[in-house]
């Protein structure tokens, strides 16, 4: 993913109310191997990098996700793809849609690599000024793990 030289997304830091943040959206197979990675300020939501990553995906079965995916523009670029969406509902969502809880539950895989990512002391400050070397880091960091398991 490329980086506007100005602006919010430059150098991925946003200001929250834990101070500067910066969020590392993933995309990983079911393995827990990952797929397409991308940086964006702290202070955007979730759901905006969603369609971006997935651009980059091989078609599969399911994607499963957290509620903070949980939209209706996703979920029908999901069915316009025949992909099963395994997203849990907002609480404040009026209509409700089902939840494979036993696919949901293979979430955690996805939690175990960013654990094993934020191991590394330098991913879980950032050091890096740049985004561009954070995200390099990152890549690095994830090919070690990965290859190590």
């Amino acid at each position: 993913m490329s980086y506007p030289e100005n602006g919010e997304f430059a150098q991925a830091v946003g200001i929250s109310r834990g101070g500067r943040t910066t969020k590392i959206h993933c995309l990983a197979d079911a393995c827990g191997q990952i797929v397409a990675l991308a940086l964006t300020p702290g202070n955007i939501a979730d759901i905006t990098m969603a369609l971006p990553l997935l651009e980059a995906m091989r078609p599969t079965k399911r994607l499963i996700v957290d509620k903070a995916y949980d939209a209706d523009k996703l979920r029908t670029w999901l069915s316009e793809h025949q992909i099963e969406p395994v997203i849990p509902g907002r609480a404040a969502r009026d209509i409700v849609y089902p939840l494979n809880h036993k696919a949901y539950r293979r979430r955690n895989i996805i939690e175990r690599m960013f654990g094993r990512l934020k191991n590394w002391k330098r991913i879980a400050t950032r050091y890096d000024r740049l985004a561009i070397n954070y995200l390099a880091a990152i890549a690095l960091i994830a090919t070690i793990t990965q290859w190590l398991e």
